[in-house]
């Protein structure tokens, strides 16, 4: 097969594929007397899964670095051992996703009045931020992206955190490691203004049509569940390349 036809098979210019195999994401092709690339189905193969790993929204740096993992191994003749990465790849997905619908239920509970942080101490931002583990460069970052609103003292103006504002901040600490854009969290903070009977969930996920180009972590619920599927048809690509009928 030449480059045009593997090209054409995974939906990706010439040039991706040549730049594949210049990556080490597909095993070296062989030339014909006439120089042009000799490609087999085995490329074919390992083109797919590479496209099936790759070809995605960026999910963040552990599950873009695990699938860029399994692609390599198999490119590498490894097909056993990208197929155990598949499975370690398909765990990670999942376990991210188990933690992203936590955090949400959670949020969902304080959403429906649930306080997180319950003190009737008033908190200057610099104990704020070390009651709540994060930097006091985050607080300020939360603040000018209108995810979290301090009131001032009125005696020095200084932001002056209570139980309300600390409950908030965590609950922005919280979908921040969970993955959620300060898109997303802002989008779901207006709308619980508007209506605090709102799908937390829906609200993550769903960008408003104000949005023109969201990123995966701005619909992150659905971005994992991409993800998840994506990682199961790496396991059968693998696996069927492993079928004693498909050995070559």
């Amino acid at each position: 097969m030449y480059t045009n036809k593997i090209a054409k098979a995974v939906g990706c210019h010439p040039n991706t594929v040549r730049l594949y195999e210049q990556w080490g994401l597909i095993p070296p092709v062989k030339r014909s007397a006439n120089g042009y690339r000799m490609y087999t189905q085995e490329h074919l193969d390992q083109m797919q899964l590479a496209r099936t790993a790759l070809n995605t929204p960026w999910p963040g740096k552990a599950i873009r670095r695990s699938g860029t993992a399994v692609v390599l191994q198999a490119a590498g003749g490894d097909l056993g051992g990208a197929l155990e990465a598949a499975y370690q790849h398909l765990v990670l997905i999942q376990s991210e996703k188990a933690q992203a619908e936590t955090v949400a239920d959670l949020v969902s509970r304080w959403a429906q009045g649930l306080p997180i942080a319950k003190t009737t101490r008033r908190y200057r931002i610099r104990d704020a931020a070390a009651y709540l583990q994060v930097s006091v460069d985050q607080l300020r970052n939360w603040e000018r992206n209108g995810i979290l609103i301090v009131p001032r003292d009125d005696q020095n103006q200084y932001r002056s955190y209570g139980s309300e504002e600390l409950s908030q901040a965590r609950v922005i600490r919280m979908l921040r490691n969970a993955g959620y854009s300060i898109m997303a969290i802002l989008r779901m903070m207006t709308r619980i203004q508007q209506d605090d009977s709102t799908d937390i969930k829906i609200a993550l996920d769903t960008p408003g049509p104000e949005e023109d180009l969201p990123f995966a972590a701005d619909r992150w619920l659905t971005t994992l569940n991409e993800m998840e599927d994506r990682a199961k048809a790496m396991i059968k690509n693998l696996e069927d390349r492993l079928q004693p009928e498909n050995i070559r």
